[in-house]
């Protein structure tokens, strides 16, 4: 067993490794933590003693790890769930399909004398959340198809208990969502929508509805993209990764909430089937579409998956996307770009976001950017619009078009993907952000009950 403790002489966020130091433990890191009393950095929009916390007890279990030590007890540093979010997050790599012989192990981490049990249990809910969508995006596209995806959620939430609904071709059809066919008709992997439902609220039936993009791979169609990094497209169902693993801590933590998953999943190729530049498809709520550009599909697909989550009279609706190109030029990868029609909404989730250390940064929804996709003569909305500049909000303004009535948040995860990120804690691949905000949002929403 491996003890993590304190050391104030070293830098945050370093650690040393010493061993034979007592009998108890055969190695010993030490880690640096910062300074006491540095708490919320307004200016940074952080909790800067809990992101260095994380920092830390990351930086002690890797290099543990790296020096092949197989079970590692932790130090709580005075904020156990902080401290379990850093340790299982700092290890958790993806190594699929790497050789037995070049793995690295992945340690046994247990809370140090068992200190705030409670507050680590739910920082290992939250960071294995995280994993599970680390994992689902930086699988290979074909070894991660819609179907698949939607076994993966019938397995893993099935076995939580939620009611996993696994919607065909006919299904699409039926409900008349010509947009989302549109974007699938081109591969030839059959497009499947996902209803995942959570419920544990009988005082309010209305429930939140979490949807999420779930573009298991984006060529950009006939609009197709350059070749170059076009592999990280396998990541292009991050919403819907994050909104699965959201879904499975919900009720791992049991949260007196309901709770709606949405999820349509297919892919974006181009054929002779596919969609051309210039074709008008119609989606679920009546309104025409004309595509001007195909790798504009994310927009397409959520459109009718936010007119089919306005039959469920949702309490509100968030979706979740790799959206645009434009908001990771915007934010890098420091932050999600958020829009919404609720202040009060946006204040919690900001408020999650500076307490999970995954921030997130609020757009607007003027007027002028719905007029940039919605002023044309023959159609209702057009799928890029017209004018230069603004590509994340002038998608935000899209699919207001198709939201449900009431409250509403979009949140354009394209710039926080991966595979390039700097957080500390996170080895270099797909990041599975924002699940932990998420999740910490639900939370919130639930306590004010």
């Amino acid at each position: 067993m491996l003890f993590i403790i304190v050391k104030s002489t070293l830098k945050p966020g370093k650690a040393k490794v010493f061993y034979s130091l007592c009998p108890q433990f055969n190695a010993v890191a030490l880690v640096g933590l910062p300074e006491k009393g540095i708490s919320f950095n307004e200016s940074e929009g952080l909790d800067e003693t809990k992101e260095g916390i994380r920092i830390a007890a990351s930086a002690g279990c890797r290099s543990l790890q790296e020096n092949g030590i197989t079970n590692i007890s932790v130090e709580t540093f005075e904020d156990a769930e902080a401290a379990a979010e850093g340790s299982h997050l700092g290890i958790w790599r993806f190594q699929e399909f790497k050789t037995k012989k070049e793995n690295k192990p992945l340690p046994e981490i247990i809370n140090y004398e068992g200190h705030s049990e409670n507050e680590w249990k739910i920082g290992c809910i939250k960071a294995d959340a995280q994993n599970v969508a680390r994992r689902l995006m930086d699988m290979p596209s074909n070894k991660m198809t819609p179907t698949i995806f939607a076994d993966v959620a019938e397995k893993l939430l099935g076995a939580s208990g939620l009611e996993v609904n696994v919607y065909n071709k006919k299904w699409i059809t039926d409900k008349k969502m010509e947009s989302f066919l549109s974007v699938a008709k081109g591969s030839v992997e059959q497009p499947i929508f996902l209803e995942m439902k959570y419920t544990n609220d009988d005082t309010n039936k209305n429930p939140i509805v979490l949807i999420g993009k779930g573009i298991t791979f984006d060529s950009g169609g006939i609009s197709i993209k350059s070749s170059s990094a076009m592999d990280e497209m396998r990541a292009d169902m991050g919403g819907a990764a994050c909104v699965l693993a959201t879904l499975l801590s919900v009720a791992e933590l049991k949260l007196p909430i309901n709770v709606v998953g949405l999820i349509p999943l297919c892919e974006n190729m181009p054929s002779g089937s596919a969609n051309r530049p210039g074709d008008i498809v119609t989606a679920m709520n009546g309104k025409t579409i004309q595509i001007d550009n195909t790798d504009a599909e994310g927009r397409l697909i959520l459109a009718d998956a936010l007119c089919y989550a306005a039959t469920l009279k949702p309490k509100f609706t968030l979706d979740i996307a790799t959206l645009t190109g434009a908001m990771r030029v915007a934010l890098g990868g420091a932050a999600t770009g958020v829009f919404s029609n609720s202040t009060q909404l946006w204040n919690e989730l900001y408020k999650a976001g500076t307490y999970t250390g995954d921030r997130v940064w609020r757009f607007p929804l003027w007027k002028y950017y719905t007029e940039q996709v919605t002023d044309f003569p023959a159609v209702d909305v057009n799928n890029v619009g017209k004018g230069k500049g603004g590509g994340s909000c002038t998608a935000a303004a899209f699919l207001k078009e198709f939201c449900p009535i009431g409250d509403w948040l979009h949140l354009d995860i394209a710039s926080v993907m991966g595979p390039s990120d700097e957080t500390p804690y996170l080895h270099k691949g797909m990041t599975g952000r924002p699940t932990r905000t998420l999740i910490q949002f639900l939370i919130q929403l639930s306590q004010q009950k």
